[in-house]
């Protein structure tokens, strides 16, 4: 028994390490397959604007000849510009129960960190911030919702014995019962109207350039200085918002403006991923169609972001967007959140009024490395 780590530096292995999940979860019926494509998309340094001050490396850890663990090596130098510390990130993890496979594949990722002066090796990020973040560690035997990781428990176990321990752990909240939950208590409250030079509208796919340069604006303000966050470039935001119609609706994206200039985003998507299990990671014409009509009948929504501008975050601003949330929020049966960090108080609150309750949790996890 043998085994040997390569980096993806051909076809052939970029394939085993793109298809390598399918195997893992042959017989989980809860996975669901990402499309091939749109990873191929996203882990291109050509066309992927990240990596324009990121590099990249995947490495493949063969047992025997067979592909039995992943990993993905992100280096990002404005990183260590803002905080001041040489990290190394891992993301798109994924192996057999099988520890020497992963301690071989970090061992040969510690070696290509090292080289490169990195001091830490944190994830998963698929493959930065923004993207799917953390391992998750609890509520197993449940689908994954749209943006959600989805891995076996033994995955906590790999990492931990190959040196890694837990640095951050966040949760998403879910409300089963929304419908009924704003009937009871929200029917007869009337919400503020907009005021004072303030106005609430939809997003508008006929100046989709704009609003998301409105967006891009207010999300840059908002998060600033928050756990890992580094400002998007108006490339990187255009290059995540590709596929925004195929997630979402206009009216499920709600810009505030205060005279005239963009303050607050309400940004809400559908809970895509059973349309996406049914394609089982391909994107073919008839399965396009199949997504399209499936998606009317959606029933879950996910509060993707709430960015308000720091001089907004104690305004008028606030009511007006969880005013808008109860509107849009009637039409669905399930609510849920994408990950909030536990520090993050304001956004635990607002989950909470509106009757949501603490879902699953994901861990990030880091190793400091040697000299």
């Amino acid at each position: 028994m043998s085994y040997r780590v390569y980096a993806v530096t051909d076809a052939r292995r970029l394939d085993d390490f793109l298809r390598l999940p399918f195997a893992l979860y042959r017989d989980d019926p809860d996975w669901v397959a990402p499309v091939m494509s749109e990873v191929k998309r996203i882990l291109d340094m050509k066309r992927n604007p990240f990596f324009a001050q990121a590099s990249l490396c995947l490495f493949v850890c063969y047992k025997d000849e067979a592909p039995a663990a992943r990993l993905a090596v992100v280096i990002n130098k404005i990183h260590e510009q803002v905080f001041a510390r040489r990290t190394a990130f891992f993301g798109f993890f994924e192996s057999t129960n099988d520890r020497d496979a992963v301690k071989a594949l970090v061992d040969e990722a510690e070696r290509y960190c090292r080289g490169r002066r990195a001091e830490v090796l944190e994830g998963p990020f698929n493959p930065n911030h923004y993207s799917e973040v953390g391992l998750q560690i609890d509520r197993f035997g449940t689908m994954p919702a749209f943006f959600e990781t989805h891995n076996p428990p033994y995955y906590r176990a790999l990492l931990e014995e190959a040196g890694f321990r837990v640095s951050a752990v966040f949760q998403t909240m879910r409300n089963d019962d929304i419908r009924n939950y704003l009937a009871d208590r929200y029917e007869t409250i009337a919400g503020q109207p907009a005021r004072n030079g303030y106005t609430i509208r939809s997003f508008s796919p006929a100046d989709k350039e704009r609003d998301l340069e409105r967006i891009r604006e207010v999300n840059n303000d908002a998060f600033a200085g928050n756990w890992h966050f580094l400002p998007l470039t108006k490339e990187e935001y255009a290059f995540s918002a590709k596929y925004l119609n195929l997630v979402t609706r206009p009216g499920l994206i709600k810009i505030v403006e205060h005279d005239g200039r963009p303050v607050a985003v309400l940004h809400c998507v559908l809970d895509i991923n059973p349309l996406l299990k049914g394609l089982n990671g391909k994107a073919g014409p008839i399965g396009y169609l199949r997504f399209l009509r499936g998606r009317r009948r959606v029933k879950k929504l996910i509060i993707y972001t709430v960015a308000i501008k720091k001089a907004y975050q104690h305004s008028r601003v606030y009511p007006l967007l969880l005013r808008e949330f109860r509107g849009m929020a009637r039409d669905f049966e399930t609510v849920a959140t994408t990950w909030i960090s536990p520090e993050n108080v304001p956004s635990l609150r607002a989950a909470e009024s509106l009757g949501m309750r603490p879902d699953k949790h994901f861990a990030v996890y880091e190793k400091r490395l040697g000299s």
